[in-house]
């Protein structure tokens, strides 16, 4: 069996409190700045001049680093599924990974990535303006990351509802993880986990094969 290594989302800190100026570039205090306004404002109600007046910066300043508010918004939405399609390509190609295990593995870290943000990023999924042409990448890259799931549970069996329950995966880890972030006590330790559990149950999973996904280690062995 293979010895692939999944990379591991870079999880936000607390939510109440997060890097200061100084450790973040300018690129990424505006980025941090737009998904702060973005999320709090609303995407409209949101002006360049606000995110760069929020990142400490001038507006002409923030222009040598995104040319429009259109392109904050891409890319703070691309980095929410990029990472997660890559690791999903990866469990893809590792023929030896149970799928049951493939599939968790996939879950845990997609609601990592979205929950351990300091912002509720994916609640933006849904902006009229992510129809038009800027976003195309984004939507693709999503697009993509639902063929994974759904080929992870095609290799889980045969089922005559593989595009439903797909669908249905997708929107309760991008929705259980909307749901847990009302909650501040949760930890990401504690959502993600569920929320991959859950997923292998919508899958047709049972509480054995579930334990089983959660102790294979990252070269498809049982622990």
């Amino acid at each position: 069996m293979s010895g692939t290594a999944f990379p591991r989302p870079r999880v936000g800190r607390p939510r109440a409190a997060g890097p200061s100026s100084s450790e973040l570039s300018a690129r990424e205090q505006l980025l941090a700045a737009a998904a702060a306004l973005f999320t709090r404002n609303g995407y409209a109600a949101t002006t360049t001049r606000a995110v760069a007046e929020l990142a400490g910066l001038r507006q002409a300043s923030m222009y040598h680093y995104f040319a429009r508010k259109e392109d904050l918004l891409a890319t703070l939405l691309e980095g929410t599924v990029e990472p997660s399609l890559a690791l999903g390509r990866t469990l893809l190609a590792d023929a030896g990974l149970d799928p049951a295990a493939a599939l968790w593995r996939l879950a845990r870290y997609d609601s990592e990535l979205l929950f351990g943000g300091l912002y509720n990023l994916g609640a933006l999924y849904q902006l009229p303006e992510v129809r038009g042409d800027r976003f195309a990448e984004f939507r693709r890259s999503r697009a993509e990351l639902r063929e994974v799931y759904g080929e992870l549970l095609a290799r889980l069996g045969p089922e005559t509802d593989v595009e439903l329950r797909t669908d249905l995966l997708l929107g309760l880890v991008e929705g259980g993880v909307a749901v847990a972030r009302e909650d501040p006590a949760r930890t990401v330790s504690e959502v993600a986990p569920a929320l991959a559990d859950a997923a292998l149950r919508l899958a047709g999973c049972g509480a054995g094969r579930i334990a089983l996904a959660r102790t294979t280690d990252l070269t498809g062995a049982s622990r």
